[in-house]
């Protein structure tokens, strides 16, 4: 990935941070929490996976107009301009699909396919959760805003949709992760990587239509799945993983996603009780949204970005440890207080710097 791009994509990603913590400064009614959302997940993230299904060696024309045309919508959708932001969600869709039928094939038969290396199942199935990603967007708005059919689901707001396009990048860091995994001759090693997959997609499905239709018990089972899911994939990746540079600073976002995993569940839990008010709780949820897409999803993003550049100071223990203090204690008490949200935005950009321009060859 040549510089020109990744400062444009470091800048994307400061400024979702930034935007983050608006709320602080401004006395507006604005909902911040679009942009920050937007700007990571959908422009930034979702370049990237495009730059890394193309193979090329520079942002190809398709995925230009994907960037400049996911910036125009996060903008359009923050000001609630939806007629044009449905008209360019579905551009985007159909670009993303262009890309993923090229690489793949327009029905995903290689999901059910034996030889099917399942990190290529975790790479097709990213591009398909992007484009249906965008088209229910889509529906959402056209639903709410205008057409107004379903009135009786409080949960059916864009707002929850707008999460979602977190979960492709989710399964493009798999795919990175898998694709490191020694292939072995095991039946059972095999039988546990597909069990992974499948898990992972349905598992994610099934508990986003739970929180559609409010079911708080059922919400806990399956991510108590996903999290034992993730555990066994954690020791797959452990066991099976190459002796690469990029494996600590993946095992470092995989810890991030265990994070996740349970603050998600503890966040379920805690609104079962008598006790839950959404505001009570509100740091509880922002740790589970800064471990989710500045720890787990910025870790597989990084190593995409620098795929050809190894070995570099990625792994370094210094600024692993800084991610860490910076995302799950300076990003959620930053959430309250300007001074350690200027702080949380400074440590991030050094991150930013170190891990997407990073010269210094190191050994493993």
């Amino acid at each position: 990935m040549n510089t020109k791009l990744k400062i444009l994509l470091a800048s994307l990603m400061l400024s979702a941070l930034i935007f983050g913590f608006l709320h602080l400064f401004t006395g507006t009614d604005y909902n911040f929490e679009r942009l920050h959302v937007f700007l990571f997940n959908l422009c930034s993230g979702g370049t990237i996976l495009l730059y890394y299904t193309e193979g090329e060696k520079r942002l190809s024309p398709r995925a230009s107009v994907f960037l400049f045309l996911s910036v125009l919508y996060a903008c359009l959708a923050f000001f609630k301009y939806y007629i044009p932001a449905m008209i360019i969600s579905v551009i985007l869709a159909v670009i993303v699909e262009t890309v993923r039928i090229k690489k793949f094939s327009l029905f995903p038969e290689g999901f059910f396919q034996k030889d099917e290396p399942v990190h290529k199942k975790f790479h097709q199935a990213s591009l398909l959760c992007l484009s249906m990603g965008l088209v229910i967007s889509c529906m959402v708005i056209l639903n709410n805003e205008y057409l107004k059919i379903i009135t009786n689901m409080p949960k059916l707001k864009l707002d929850t949709f707008f999460l979602g396009f977190s979960f492709p990048l989710s399964l493009i860091t798999f795919t990175v992760m898998f694709s490191f995994m020694q292939q072995v001759p095991n039946a059972i090693i095999r039988a546990l990587k597909e069990f992974g997959f499948w898990t992972v997609n349905l598992g994610v499905i099934i508990f986003f239509l739970f929180i559609l239709f409010e079911k708080l018990a059922p919400q806990v089972v399956v991510t108590t799945i996903l999290c034992c899911t993730v555990i066994m994939i954690f020791y797959l990746y452990h066991k099976l993983g190459e002796k690469l540079q990029q494996k600590n600073f993946l095992t470092s976002g995989i810890c991030f996603l265990l994070v996740t995993a349970v603050t998600g569940i503890a966040y379920i839990i805690v609104q079962i009780t008598p006790y839950y008010s959404p505001e009570k709780y509100k740091w509880l949820l922002r740790l589970h949204a800064f471990a989710s897409l500045y720890g787990w999803n910025l870790c597989g993003l990084a190593v995409i970005c620098r795929f050809d550049d190894f070995p570099i100071k990625l792994h370094s223990i210094g600024i692993i440890s800084l991610h860490w203090v910076t995302v799950i204690i300076l990003a959620p008490i930053g959430n309250y207080y300007s001074p350690v949200a200027v702080i949380t935005v400074l440590c991030y950009a050094f991150i930013l710097y170190t891990i997407l321009f990073s010269k210094e060859a190191v050994k493993i």
